[in-house]
């Protein structure tokens, strides 16, 4: 019971998500061909500590077991079919909200509703982020973007590692969702 509690809970929230997910990928392209994968290699300036290693960490490991639900094997870079990275990125935006409303108390006409009342107008402007993350396969023969997968949602900080390892993964398995492309399938 606490299990159905819990997905009909998941269902709501995800309901009122603020998510966009978005895929493109080359047509031309046969990707059941794609059979093992390795990680773009990081480019690394001699320092061995990373801003946000926990996040990364968090990325590929999500990555890691949709790709094997995908039937993907993990191999070394020079037997890899495709390679896989991914790219985040954080941008500001601004939300204006203008609310006028044409009913109240009029001085000249006395208590009414519609246009014979007073003009009242109010503006809120907010500034938030929305953080983007994108998941790239390259085909490693060609060195050729051949699907590229991304989700955006509003950053929410105060979150457990416990629920920014859930949120990773509902994340990465959203994106992975259309991969293999189902146009594409030959």
């Amino acid at each position: 019971m606490k299990k159905l509690l819990l997905a009909v809970a998941v269902l709501a929230l995800s309901a009122c998500s603020s998510t966009k997910t978005s895929w493109d990928y080359d047509p031309g392209v046969n990707f059941t061909q794609y059979k093992t994968y390795a990680w773009v290699a990081k480019q690394m300036d001699g320092a061995s500590y990373q801003l946000d290693g926990l996040m990364d960490e968090r990325v590929r490991d999500a990555m890691n077991a949709e790709l094997a639900m995908k039937g993907f094997k993990q191999v070394d870079m020079a037997n890899a079919d495709v390679l896989v990275n991914y790219l985040t990125k954080i941008d500001k935006k601004i939300d204006v909200d203008t609310f006028s409303s044409n009913f109240g108390y009029n001085p000249y006409y006395g208590p009414a509703w519609g246009w014979g009342a007073g003009m009242q107008t109010q503006t809120s402007v907010r500034e938030y982020e929305v953080g983007t993350l994108i998941l790239d396969i390259v085909d490693h023969k060609t060195n050729k973007l051949v699907w590229r997968g991304s989700l955006a949602d509003t950053v929410r900080n105060k979150k457990s590692p416990q629920e920014k390892v859930q949120i990773i993964n509902a994340a990465v398995a959203s994106i992975m969702q259309n991969y293999p492309p189902k146009a594409a399938m030959k």
